[in-house]
């Protein structure tokens, strides 16, 4: 009889060979959720959790090269976030700004922080604003980290900055307002410059979008997945992209 690691090799093999290449979308996000659970369910501490859910963002990253998706957005820590005990934020923090030095140092990725870095410590500010410096005019697969990360923040950030920029071009708010679209805000967004998420996968079972692109994302399909992030294999991902590929996509029309 086949081992239970064969017949998982064996399916996998599967859905790769399924795969529509021409069908992979060409940005995915992520909402990483499930690490504190995942931790309790094992009556280990909390902080077991979120670094075994940093170690596996390698892995998704791998399975995104080899895929052919061009970004990947992960929603690392949100605003809400920020308001835990203050010794796990310290302590997650820590371990986030770990795994974006990780992502920088691999020399194959480009990196962009998204999120109010205003909001953390200072000192994890500047380490996260090196990791990006480090990776500048990089090529390849590109990772967008979503940390002190808000929806409603990103598209209020973006209002200001292009009220400023008016501002500074000699513009009244009369002005603004009478001439301000939809591509003016997009312009202004943490993610500017890149596609609009095709597909947002969430993690732990949990079907909401907790403010996750929110902008970005009016048009993407959404994939929500049982499993704890720590817990999330090669096939949950594969099987994400068959869902997606499988879908007609309308785009609201």
């Amino acid at each position: 009889m086949a081992s239970a690691g064969l017949l998982y090799q064996l399916y996998e093999r599967r859905l790769v060979r399924s795969l529509d290449r021409d069908g992979v979308p060409r940005h995915v996000g992520v909402i990483l959720d499930g690490n504190r659970r995942w931790a309790k369910g094992l009556g280990a501490p909390v902080s077991h959790g979120h670094r075994r859910g940093a170690d596996k963002i390698s892995e998704l990253l791998h399975w995104s090269e080899e895929a052919g998706v061009e970004v990947v957005t992960l929603w690392m820590l949100s605003t809400d976030n920020l308001q835990r005990d203050p010794a796990e934020v310290a302590e997650l923090l820590g371990i986030i700004a770990a795994a974006v030095d990780k992502i920088a140092d691999t020399g194959r990725h480009g990196l962009r922080v998204v999120g109010s870095l205003d909001l953390l410590p200072d000192d994890v500010a500047a380490r996260l604003r090196d990791a990006e410096a480090r990776t500048a005019g990089r090529r390849g697969l590109q990772v967008n980290v979503a940390i002190g990360y808000g929806g409603r923040d990103e598209i209020t950030d973006a209002v200001r900055a292009l009220l400023r920029e008016r501002a500074a071009a000699g513009q009244t708010i009369e002005d603004v307002a009478a001439e301000i679209g939809v591509d003016d805000i997009t312009a202004h967004l943490y993610t500017k410059g890149q596609p609009d998420p095709d597909l947002v996968i969430r993690t732990s079972g949990e079907q909401r979008l907790g403010g996750f692109l929110l902008w970005q994302s009016v048009h993407s399909e959404y994939y929500f997945c049982e499993v704890y992030w720590p817990d999330f294999r090669r096939v949950d991902f594969l099987r994400a992209l068959r869902d997606y590929a499988q879908r007609e996509r309308r785009h609201g029309r």
